[in-house]
């Protein structure tokens, strides 16, 4: 029986509340900057009866913008990009940004890879939503007038086309879903196409969860959302493993890894970013959105075991960390599980009080959080955090520390019991 490959990251693009571009996204968590603020409202119906009024959404995004600054790709598949997703929904552009950046960062267009030997999996389930809602009121006036590629536009796999279309990709690809565990359970499957052998490389794709009204009420109405005691201070209203925490903010988001064979990455003398040197993914048997201590330690014990070291190795954890009353507690007791007081506990924080909860895209955006925090050798601050629920856990402070990052791990949790984690070892580390 062959050996499973080595995967590496050789690539990154990322696209958020805060920043445009992997670069962008760094400095910005290093400063502890909060792309939380109000919901703008899109049409009157919004405005009739209660609706959540928090949100990290994209600001400004200007999708021929962010094809025309990668100016090292070929000018052609700069314009293909432009021809096949100018004018698709806000989540079709912002995937083809984040993968046109990874497809960079990854020099995919010096160093090519045989276009049958590349994969994509896409992050992400009932991604349609928003773009269903604006099309409504045009079907309803007039249904013959219904965009011919309505049929295309609203499936998840409009992602796995447009992309590939894109980049001219035609290895194996589809799109996974777990709630908000999405996005590490893309990583787990790109990640083992690529260690069978079945592509060489593999972009693993956080899809943009563009919630329509209807969406974020259920959202609201479930208790999940931060916002039920008004909108004052929005910036300050996600607060993770905070005692006063209140729900999750959502967040607009997208996310890219390129994942490539460390023999792949050889061959094309592509740096790797870092090594994925351990996942699991386990499920509840629980249709409800309650959290399992047994189910979430399990899979980040699994994960450490799985990477072939001990949990003293670990040096910090990007938590799931919504800020919700119940999950945060419930990770929080399954961390003390994995690292006991024994153990000098690592580094843990959540991205989610900065930009917001992405959602489908949360894990992949996430990854990239902890792939340049392991880079430059920093945690960011935990945004919002006065009155810490575990002070015994080396959750960071307000602001940003020094920290020198063997291996990282990064939580994934959705309703319907999906527990995931996956370590990160930097590519010198054994």
């Amino acid at each position: 029986m062959t050996a499973p490959c080595e995967v590496v990251v050789t690539g990154t693009g990322v696209l958020c509340s805060t920043a445009a571009g992997t670069e962008a996204f760094a400095a910005a968590l290093r400063d502890g900057v909060s792309g939380i603020g109000l919901r703008p409202v899109l049409h009157e119906a919004e405005q009739e009866g209660l609706r959540p009024t928090l949100s990290a959404d994209l600001r400004g995004f200007d999708f021929r913008a962010a094809v025309a600054v990668r100016a090292s790709l070929p000018e052609r598949l700069r314009a293909s990009a432009v021809r096949v997703a100018g004018r698709a929904p806000l989540a079709i552009r912002a995937a083809v940004a984040v993968a046109l950046e990874a497809w960079e960062s990854a020099a995919l267009h010096r160093a090519p890879v045989p276009a049958d030997r590349i994969g994509i999996v896409v992050a992400g389930h009932n991604l349609g939503g928003r773009y269903a809602e604006e099309v409504r009121p045009r079907y309803s006036n007039s249904p013959v007038h219904l965009p011919a590629r309505y049929p295309l536009r609203f499936m998840d796999t409009d992602h796995v086309g447009t992309v590939s279309q894109v980049l001219g990709i035609t290895g194996e690809g589809y799109t996974v879903g777990g709630a908000s565990a999405s996005g590490n359970v893309a990583i787990i499957n790109g990640s083992r196409l690529v260690a069978a052998g079945a592509v060489d490389v593999c972009l693993v794709l956080g899809a943009l969860t563009d919630l329509s009204a209807m969406e974020l009420q259920g959202f609201y109405n479930l208790g999940a959302m931060a916002g039920v005691n008004g909108d004052g201070a929005p910036h300050e209203r996600c607060r993770p493993f905070d005692a006063d925490r209140e729900g999750f903010v959502p967040g607009q988001g997208a996310a890219c890894l390129v994942l490539e064979s460390a023999e792949s990455a050889a061959r094309r003398r592509a740096p790797a970013w870092a090594r994925v040197a351990g996942h699991a993914l386990r499920l509840d048997g629980n249709g409800l959105a309650d959290p399992s201590i047994d189910g979430e330690s399990w899979v980040m014990t699994r994960a450490i075991h799985r990477a072939g070291i001990g949990p003293d190795r670990i040096g910090y954890v990007n938590a799931h960390g919504t800020g919700s009353t119940k999950g945060d507690e419930v990770e929080l007791t399954a961390l003390r599980e994995v690292f006991p007081p024994e153990i000098a506990g690592p580094w843990v924080n959540s991205t989610k009080g900065l930009i917001g909860h992405c959602l489908c895209a949360a894990g992949v955006v996430e990854a990239v959080a902890s792939l340049v925090q392991m880079r430059e050798g920093f945690v960011h601050p935990n945004a919002n955090l006065r009155a810490p629920i575990d002070p015994a856990r080396r959750l960071v402070g307000a602001l940003a520390q020094p920290a020198e990052i063997g291996y990282a791990m990064s939580n994934g949790f959705g309703f319907g019991g999906f527990n995931t984690s996956v370590v990160f070892g930097r590519p010198d580390r054994g």
